[in-house]
């Protein structure tokens, strides 16, 4: 019986027929092959596919805004530093008119509106008026700071009480366009506030999806 014959169960074992490797094992710079014309996914370092406002996955700015995710657009930045700007400027008017109660009693003794029931009643009145617009500064100031914090958390309704803030922010400049040119820089940035508040870019942005 000789050990070269095929059927020899005696003979040397025949090699096992080797298998091709699976698609893609073992070949770190092959990826697995796709059908013909069947799209392919954007790899790492590709460009991933467009996307727009009111996408769930929107990771792009608007035009004149920086690039990432429901970034804030350039508009809506300024916006944000007119109404810092109005903020401080209310903050100074409440300090200026504090000032003005703190010295009242002292420039009504040295102007001579002492003495006299008619007097002191004049001195009174005027005392109550900067008591009046020194509270009124200090709640501008306060709202004007909650609408600051609520800017990049808050919804559509921040910048709707940011527009409206800046049209009573024009009158509080028109009271103050005497004290060293103050109430006009408020009225130039509270219209400013008011404009791009009102901007489309702004409002879609206010408007983007959260999750």
């Amino acid at each position: 019986m000789s050990f070269g014959e095929p059927n020899n169960p005696y003979g040397p074992p025949q090699p096992a027929p080797q298998q091709p490797p699976a698609p893609g094992y073992g070949y770190p710079g092959q990826p697995p092959q796709q059908g013909y014309g069947a799209p392919q996914a954007p790899g790492y370092g590709q460009q991933p596919y467009p996307q727009y406002p009111g996408d769930p996955g929107f990771q792009g700015g608007y035009p004149g805004g920086p690039v990432g995710p429901f970034a804030m657009p350039s508009l809506a930045r300024a916006a944000q530093i007119m109404l810092g700007i109005v903020v401080l400027a209310h903050v100074i008017v409440a300090g200026g008119y504090a000032w003005v109660l703190s010295v009242w009693d002292e420039k009504m003794d040295e102007a001579g509106v002492t003495g006299t029931a008619d007097a002191e009643q004049v001195a009174d009145l005027g005392k109550g008026v900067i008591v009046f617009l020194v509270g009124l500064a200090a709640v501008f100031a306060i709202l004007g700071l909650i609408l600051l914090l609520q800017w990049t958390k808050g919804g559509n309704g921040v910048r709707v009480c940011a527009i409206v803030y800046g049209s009573f922010a024009i009158v509080t400049g028109i009271f103050m366009i005497a004290a060293w040119g103050l109430g006009i820089v408020l009225m130039v940035v509270s219209i400013l506030l008011i404009v791009f508040s009102a901007k489309r870019v702004t409002a879609e942005w206010f408007r983007r999806p959260r999750y």
